[in-house]
């Protein structure tokens, strides 16, 4: 198999395990949404939120070293010392775990009362149960990633995702109160980690074992977990939605439901925007740095217009139309979610956008800057998270939100800018820009119209579309190789019609070389 071959093929099923995960996932969280209504769902999103992080922390540093040292050992003809190496990983996981549930107990049952929105002890086995499940569930996960089998991650998706699905709806058919869901989330992590576990002993099974892990390389790994762990936590409490957390202590639960059906879905959709060329960001990026610093700043640079191409569209749909997307998928119950879903889709927005930067300084062995920022970044997001929640509520954490992504995207874009000598396409991203206000603004009256949420959401979304391809088209912010690819696409899957479509990428490539 070629290295293009295997390349694309690992994209295929990347791809494939991704979107059904998330449709699932997000399908099941929507069911889960309207039945529990505002209220519940905020205790329940804060329940999967305490589970996360317990998840979080026992696996700091560990899923990435096993994709990073397996591939390695892969490369470097070593596949001997991956079985001695995956069983230090388990050792050191299981030894986090103790620590993340022994913790995680004393907090419960010393603040309990105040933390968890009354959580039950029987609800609390069931989360810790679940966060026992899948720590070991991810790690299996970060196996198939090292070995490149992402034909296996996919089969998982394929075979746990529809159980955990029939599972929710079952509970919603027998009317569950908030601890069938969480029997649910129990359940279904059960099922991801037999199912992952038995894929991952597929690709062990028939290794060489080495007597034991060399001490250089037993010290690399244990550097890498010291670097990377506290990155990762903190990480999470930034990229994560924390402001559940405040919303239960100083607001309200249904407030806390607001904003969790607002972050999960604006997140999610932004998540899915680069697909798996936010994926490939941080190979393509350390490829580049290898040829030079030139290269590397030319692909940054082109990687930002590019990204920022494809999130400004959905960004100003969801930013127009978020009353009719909120009302289609959640219910009326959860109207008051939509202005906070058109704020948390721009900021998710921006964080898309500036994925190009984040993986220059990765790839430019820049972690220590990248861990003094995830400090600096992380500490601001929860003091204004404490200041502006306790006085403002929801808006308080939608600020706070907003705030913090900002900062980080302006500096991040800034010291992507220094380290690759390069300077952004303002021209090209203006255009761009310009192209998704202009098509917001004509695609507005459609709200005026007082159709149902589906049709809103149906031609809101075509017309934006429609108008933005048009008008970047026009104000050429797509570049040549963009346009033959559309092109391609264009003939492939649409055997060329609509034949105006055709004409209209042909004019705009003609013209892109007849002024080039």
């Amino acid at each position: 198999m070629t290295t293009r071959t295997r390349t694309l093929r690992n994209t295929l099923f990347s791809s494939v395990g991704t979107y059904t995960e998330y449709f699932l996932g997000m399908i099941a969280a929507i069911m889960i949404a309207r039945h529990l209504g505002p209220k519940f769902y905020g205790i329940y999103g804060l329940f999967i939120w305490f589970a996360a992080i317990g998840v979080v922390a026992t696996n700091s540093g560990i899923t990435t070293g096993v994709i990073k040292f397996v591939a390695e050992l892969r490369g470097a003809g070593r596949q001997d010392l991956i079985v001695p190496l995956l069983s230090h990983f388990r050792k050191v996981q299981r030894w986090h775990m103790i620590l993340v549930l022994g913790i995680g107990t004393i907090l419960f049952v010393a603040a309990g009362y105040r933390l968890t929105a009354d959580m039950s002890y029987v609800e609390f086995f069931l989360l810790a149960a679940a966060v026992g499940m899948r720590a070991p569930y991810m790690f299996n996960i970060a196996i198939a990633k090292g070995f490149e089998a992402f034909d296996l991650t996919a089969k998982i998706c394929l075979v746990a995702s529809p159980v955990n699905l029939m599972m929710v709806v079952a509970a919603m058919l027998l009317h569950a109160p908030l601890l069938g869901f969480i029997v649910v989330y129990a359940i279904s992590s059960l099922v991801f980690l037999l199912v992952s576990r038995r894929q991952a002993a597929r690709l062990i099974r028939r290794l060489p074992r080495a007597a034991a892990v060399p001490d250089d390389l037993l010290q690399r790994m244990r550097r890498h977990l010291r670097i990377v762990s506290a990155t990762i936590i903190i990480g999470f409490l930034i990229a994560s939605d924390v402001e559940i957390l405040f919303l239960n202590l100083y607001a309200t639960s249904s407030e806390a439901g607001y904003f969790k059906v607002a972050y999960q879905l604006a997140t999610g959709i932004m998540l899915l925007v680069p697909g798996v060329f936010g994926a490939l960001l941080l190979p393509m990026m350390a490829k580049a740095l290898r040829q030079g610093r030139e290269v590397a700043g030319r692909r940054f640079v082109k990687a930002t217009s590019y990204l920022v191409l494809l999130a400004a569209p959905v960004v100003v749909f969801g930013m127009c139309f978020a009353v009719p997307v909120i009302a289609l998928l959640y219910g009326n119950a959860y109207a008051a979610a939509a202005p906070v879903f058109a704020l948390i889709i721009l900021s998710s927005g921006i964080a898309t956008a500036t994925q190009g930067a984040s993986s220059l300084l990765v790839s430019a062995d820049r972690q220590n800057v990248i861990l003094l920022l995830t400090i600096v970044f992380g500490a601001l997001k929860i003091g204004l998270d404490l200041v502006l929640i306790r006085h403002f509520g929801l808006y308080g954490a939608v600020t706070a939100v907003l705030v913090v992504t900002l900062c980080s995207s302006i500096t991040y874009v800034t010291i992507g800018v220094n380290v690759s000598g390069a300077q952004l396409q303002s021209g090209r991203l203006g255009r761009t820009l310009l192209a998704a206000l202009i098509a917001s603004t004509v695609s507005l009256p459609v709200l005026r119209l007082h159709l149902p949420p589906i049709g809103s959401v149906l031609i809101g979304g075509v017309l934006v579309s429609a108008i933005y391809l048009l008008l970047t088209l026009v104000l050429k912010c797509w570049s040549r190789d963009d346009i033959e690819q559309m092109q391609g696409l264009h003939l492939r899957f649409g055997a060329g019609r609509p034949a105006m479509l055709g004409r209209l990428l042909a004019w705009a490539g003609a013209r892109d070389e007849g002024q080039s």
